[in-house]
């Protein structure tokens, strides 16, 4: 059961570009994690960024620093991510790109979340405006929040500038998520190398025992930031999910999937070379999710760092 899960195909996006927008690196979970393997209590919220996942756009700029990378399904099989940070970000982010409805349910686990993005179809716009974040498109944002560069064409070239959004980001806004963080727990089996497949492209993660991290690859292609450093996660979950039509689509026809956040199911999770089968629960859009041993139920630690989610088909 495990192999077939691993390697089903679902939906996600493509791959390989150049830019040359430089990054300085900014908080992780690794900074801001307290001696408990929790993120550390305090104000502020989250600054989620809707960022660009197909081949003209990559490599992105900003996504090495973020505390948290979730990987989620739109139109034509493509993919899109949604970088979380906490604390000080980056200064340049993106491409950004627009927002589907999966994020708002994924988002209400924080706690008053900032949603940084490109925009989105009219219909959509309603929800955005109703639902309880801080809509941060180039509408509403400060005037030299966001440009237009990187080296790459429209409408993989726009970036923002998180300082200039003013978010009032703050490392407190990552104890929502349901995560935990500590020491290895007992069991899981080796793993060195794990693909998941969706209908257009893969995600890729290795091991490097050198580097205590999943290195990213995305259509066979190692993932890397404009300026050049190497993509790669502590923890790597990969978190089967409800993957259904939703009522908007693109310009071209093509139906927006909607992906369940809220419910249970199986996961698996990467972290320490090595690979564990998991459960998934949230009870409700404003809870986090709890990650447990298949097993024995009991709550599955991460390995402080950067995670990545990916969702994938059930």
């Amino acid at each position: 059961m495990r192999t077939r899960r691993w390697t089903r195909r679902t939906t996600v996006a493509a791959v390989a570009a150049v830019a040359t927008l430089g990054l300085a690196p900014g908080c992780t979970l690794s900074d801001t994690s307290g001696g408990n393997g929790k993120a550390p209590s305090g104000d502020g919220r989250v600054l989620a960024v809707k960022i660009d996942n197909v081949g003209p756009a990559r490599p992105q700029t900003g996504l090495d620093a973020a505390d948290v990378v979730y990987a989620e399904q739109v139109e034509a099989g493509l993919s899109r991510l949604m970088a979380v940070y906490a604390g000080k970000p980056p200064p340049v982010v993106g491409p950004v790109r627009s927002a589907r409805e999966t994020d708002l349910e994924l988002l209400r686990q924080f706690d008053d979340p900032a949603l940084a993005f490109s925009g989105a179809q009219s219909k959509l716009l309603p929800l955005i405006s109703a639902a309880p974040l801080l809509p941060l498109s180039p509408g509403k944002a400060p005037g030299d929040a966001y440009f237009r560069g990187g080296g790459k064409v429209a409408p993989h070239n726009l970036f923002v500038r998180p300082e200039a959004l003013d978010a009032d980001a703050g490392t407190g806004g990552l104890q929502s998520t349901g995560f935990t963080f500590g020491a290895r727990p007992k069991g899981g089996t080796p793993e060195r190398a794990a693909t998941v497949r969706f209908p257009a492209a893969r995600f890729t993660f290795d091991w490097s025992a050198e580097r205590k991290r999943w290195l990213v690859s995305m259509d066979g292609a190692q993932a890397r930031t404009a300026d050049g450093k190497t993509l790669g996660a502590s923890t790597v979950v990969v978190q089967y999910v409800k993957v259904r039509e939703s009522r908007f689509h693109d310009r071209s026809g093509n139906i927006t999937p909607f992906t369940e956040t809220v419910g249970s199911g199986e996961a698996r999770v990467l972290r320490d070379g090595r690979a564990y089968e998991a459960r998934w629960e949230r009870t409700s859009p404003q809870d986090g999710t709890e990650f447990t041993t298949a097993d024995d139920g009991e709550q599955l630690p991460f390995a402080k760092g950067q995670v990545w989610v990916v969702f994938a088909k059930a």
